[in-house]
């Protein structure tokens, strides 16, 4: 029995009756500059089918040969997974036909993994969940087909494929999670963070570009549910290739309220694959996996088992940079920040920024205040991400420093934003071009002061009665005559003198 998206239960009810159950299988494509096992390089968008060999596509009397940085990186990732790293491990031929495969096998690892048994912690809600990692393996990228013609860019319905191998053979790491159950109506939020927790403890190994957009960080999402107190789990699906933190948590979400829905209507969860739609935060059937697949997995003759040395494994871990959980931790005490701060900055993908403004000479505060909160409006303004926005962590530094010295005051630093977003110039050149710096010019500011009392006799009569706070109808007048470059702070002074 199947459901259409208009037979959905809604998710609160959906959590009440169900208890949700969770694993994540997330592909990495590792930045070697080199194939797994051939020395083609690996540079994204390059012409289709530029960067292959007889090995990589496969060619009768090719040999492959093992990429040891690909080990090294997958170690590395081992390690800062708090993985049990193989003394020995090997790999395996896991053999289908698909035309993306040119040899009709993927070199894998099956039954004898490199890294295996870990954990990452993640906090959703103010709760830490303890992610288990069951393997973490290496492995060779598939090529790409591209189905053209036809409503959906699949297969089924394109009046042709094309197939680019550049991307066959490309070392890629898979991160199999243990089950992550016990999450409840936090499933879809705890899949979101994982994956944004392991895209930035990967980019700090600097193992990857973690570009999810570019297909070098892909996940596939296994949901399945329980009827609570039950004890017994159901069928899962797997939802393939996600591509963005979001939909990795809308897939979570909607596959529950589906999966919800079948049950509830008497139906049966099929074990299956499916495609997750960014347009419509749906998934759809894929193919049935009711019945095992027969891979038929053996050792890979052309290759010898890899046994890294404790020496070698040691060595890798004591260079392993400061990871983002230790780094978090330091910044935050550093900047003297609350976690709600820090989640703030996490969330808004401002962590970096901000860090590379401080560096550059602003405080915590400021430099928090410009990235979060001005900067971040015009990111989602433009469709982008803080670091898409066309202005350096030295120039919002800088523009933090003017206003600072009171050479600007906050309105004045938008206007300053926003031209050094359009290409205006740095900060510097914008204030010099634009004449935005504030007015400093005492003899100047008096006579606005001067000429807003008497322009309003009777605010000014009650600031003599003691009336202070109607001092703010003279400061907008000042400001306004002033092209709001004015020092508010000072004009009030003055005009708190002048009627004492």
């Amino acid at each position: 029995m199947t459901t259409t998206t208009d037979t959905l239960v809604p998710f609160a009810a959906a959590i009440e009756r169900y208890e949700p159950l969770m694993g994540l299988e997330t592909h990495v494509e590792l930045g070697t500059r080199t194939k797994m096992f051939c020395g083609c390089i690996t540079t994204f968008g390059a012409e289709p089918n530029s960067q292959v060999c007889p090995v990589c596509l496969g060619l009768p009397g090719s040999l492959p040969v093992v990429n040891r940085m690909a080990i090294e990186y997958a170690i590395k990732i081992g390690l800062a997974l708090n993985c049990s790293i193989a003394s020995w491990c090997r790999f395996a031929r896991k053999n289908y036909f698909y035309p993306d495969m040119p040899k009709n096998f993927q070199i894998s690892q099956y039954d004898e993994p490199l890294c295996i048994d870990g954990w990452l912690e993640v906090t959703v809600e103010g709760a830490t969940i303890r992610v288990g990692i069951e393997r973490v393996h290496l492995e060779e990228d598939t090529g790409k087909s591209l189905h053209v013609g036809g409503a959906t860019g699949r297969i089924h319905g394109a009046d042709y494929s094309l197939v680019d191998y550049n991307r066959a053979g490309i070392p890629l790491v898979e991160i199999v999670t243990k089950p992550i159950e016990g999450t409840g109506a936090n499933a879809p939020e705890v899949a979101r963070v994982y994956v944004t927790e392991l895209r930035d403890l990967l980019r700090s190994l600097r193992v990857s570009d973690v570009r999810m957009e570019e297909g070098s960080l892909r996940c596939d999402v296994n949901t399945s549910l329980s009827p609570r107190d039950s004890g017994v789990w159901g069928t899962r699906t797997e939802t393939k290739n996600v591509n963005s933190l979001r939909s990795v948590q809308r897939a979570v979400r909607f596959e529950i309220e589906r999966q919800a829905a079948v049950l509830d209507a008497g139906g049966r969860v099929i074990q299956e694959t499916r495609h997750f739609h960014e347009d419509t935060g749906t998934t759809t059937s894929g193919r049935s996996k009711e019945e095992a697949q027969d891979y038929r997995y053996f050792p890979e003759p052309d290759l010898v088992p890899v046994a890294p040395s404790r020496e070698w494994v040691e060595q890798i871990r004591a260079e392993l940079p400061e990871l983002p959980a230790a780094r978090w931790t330091r910044l935050q005490a550093e900047w003297s920040l609350s976690e709600a701060d820090m989640t703030a900055l996490r969330n808004a993908g401002a962590l970096d920024l901000v860090a590379e403004t401080i560096a550059a000479g602003a405080s915590p505060s400021d430099a928090r205040k410009w990235w979060v909160g001005e900067l971040a409006r015009r990111a989602n303004e433009a469709g982008t991400d803080l670091a898409g926005l066309s202005i350096k962590p030295a120039e919002v530094a800088r523009v933090a420093e003017l206003v600072v010295q009171g050479a600007l005051n906050d309105q004045l630093a938008r206007q300053v934003l926003d031209r050094v977003l359009a290409g205006q110039g740095t900060p510097d050149e914008v204030v010099a071009a634009r004449g935005l710096a504030v007015v400093s010019d005492e003899g100047a500011l008096t006579a606005a002061v001067d000429q807003a009392i008497a322009a309003n006799p009777d605010v000014a009569a009650k600031i003599r009665d003691g009336k202070v706070a109607a001092a703010g109808v003279l400061v907008g007048a000042v400001m306004r005559a002033t092209g709001r470059q004015a020092d508010g702070t000072r004009v009030r002074e003055l005009i708190l003198d002048r009627l004492s």
